[in-house]
């Protein structure tokens, strides 16, 4: 049993995945935390672009 917990400890097949999947979960979550930050700036844009062409005609 304790040669088997060894050899279980010692593995590393599944490390590179491991970290490769851990490196996307954090660029996912920084990308989504930025869109967030920035949606409200680029709705109001949109929306004051909207309102001049609206009032201009």
């Amino acid at each position: 049993m304790k040669s088997l917990f060894c050899r279980f400890i010692e593995d590393r097949s599944g490390a590179t995945a491991i970290e490769y999947g851990l490196i996307v979960a954090l660029i996912s979550a920084g990308l989504i935390s930025g869109m967030t930050a920035f949606s409200g700036g680029i709705t109001n844009m949109m929306d004051m672009l909207a309102n001049h062409i609206k009032n201009s005609q």
